[in-house]
């Protein structure tokens, strides 16, 4: 049975519309499965978080036997979120002069999510080229900004030509 899953995790949002997009590409063996959203009122960090999150959702609904998950993500903010538990938790998700957390609830949710599962974050370097070791991250970066390209246009807040 295999107990491993690789993720593969991108968000995107477009700063002056306010719209997100987050992918998550699981690989379980040798099966794809594409998750993705979009977001109203949002940021880029709260994307590459949520993209972790709903991995971890499908992850923990869908293949009850897998235990291990590899997550990849070009995001600094998300692949150090872990190592900095301890001090989050401690400050109660404020920063050092107690101002709130941006995006807390997420982080929260995500730090739960980490003790079910023994989480390995990698962390990717953006905008590679497409080779073997890089193509779930492409292809995840590729989706998450045509997404909110495609949903700024369906709002029509921002003229295309700025999408």
């Amino acid at each position: 049975m295999i107990r491993v899953a690789e993720v593969y995790t991108d968000g995107s949002c477009h700063t002056q519309a306010h719209i997100g997009g987050w992918v998550a590409i699981v690989l379980i063996g040798t099966k794809k499965h594409l998750l993705s959203g979009i977001a109203t009122g949002t940021t880029n960090n709260a994307m590459e978080l949520t993209a972790v999150i709903q991995a971890i959702e499908y992850i923990n609904n869908r293949h009850t036997g897998i235990n291990n998950i590899r997550i990849v993500s070009d995001s600094q903010y998300v692949v150090g979120l872990i190592a900095r538990r301890e001090k989050l938790v401690r400050l109660d998700y404020c920063s050092r002069k107690g101002k709130p957390l941006p995006n807390a609830a997420l982080v929260k949710q995500l730090l739960q999510q980490a003790l079910s599962f023994e989480l390995e974050f990698v962390k990717i370097k953006a905008h590679q080229k497409v080779n073997q070791h890089t193509q779930y991250n492409v292809q995840a970066d590729t989706l998450s900004r045509k997404l909110v390209r495609e949903a700024v246009k369906e709002t029509g807040k921002i003229p295309s030509n700025l999408s």
